[in-house]
């Protein structure tokens, strides 16, 4: 489980395939605190570290995961948001995240508006996931408010710290995301489709 609060921008240093597998080696300042099997939110999608060093880790993307996720769009030296699992007993500061994506979006507009950014995304509408105003999404692995939603569209608005401390600062128009929407919606949804 995460929070969908940033603890680090991080490299992507080294990408290695082996098979349908991708081996993700990350430089990170939190690598010293990391141990082997340990899970981590990358850019939203939770992997298993499998090995480290002192200052760099490696994780493993399955295909399942590269499908559905931007991860096969990495290149070496991009950037990416890292968190942690959250603590037991810890404030939840963000909201209740999985690290499993639901789905991409592109990104189709990026506003400055006096000190803050506006984000609109688009997604395919043929896996019904849906946001509602004032309702959480999380995009690359940060927790948002959803500002304006419709069927297959939504816009998020960042706050200057946010949009410094994580990978929000480079996203532009056409880039993919990874979205996890909300699991209370997520449910209710599932619950009102049985019915």
């Amino acid at each position: 489980m995460f929070t969908g609060i940033i603890e680090e921008v991080a490299e992507v240093v080294e990408l290695t395939k082996e098979n349908n597998n991708l081996h993700i080696r990350v430089k990170a300042k939190l690598t010293p605190e990391l141990k082997i099997d340990q899970s981590v939110a990358h850019n939203g999608v939770c992997l298993t570290v499998v090995s480290l060093d002192e200052e760099s880790y490696t994780v493993t993307a399955i295909k399942e995961t590269l499908d559905k996720t931007n991860l096969k769009d990495l290149k070496e030296g991009n950037a990416i948001n890292l968190e942690r699992g959250m603590k037991l007993g810890d404030r939840l500061d963000g909201h209740i995240v999985q690290g499993h994506v639901d789905q991409t979006a592109v990104c189709t507009a990026v506003e400055e508006a006096g000190g803050s950014w506006n984000f609109t995304f688009e997604y395919d509408p043929k896996l019904q996931n849906v946001t509602i105003e004032k309702g959480s999404v999380t995009i690359n692995g940060v927790s948002l408010t959803v500002v304006n939603s419709e069927k297959n569209r939504f816009s998020v608005s960042i706050i200057p710290y946010t949009h410094e401390h994580t990978t929000f600062k480079s996203l532009k128009n056409g880039d993919v995301v990874n979205l996890e929407f909300d699991v209370i919606g997520k449910y209710v949804k599932r619950i009102s489709e049985l019915r």
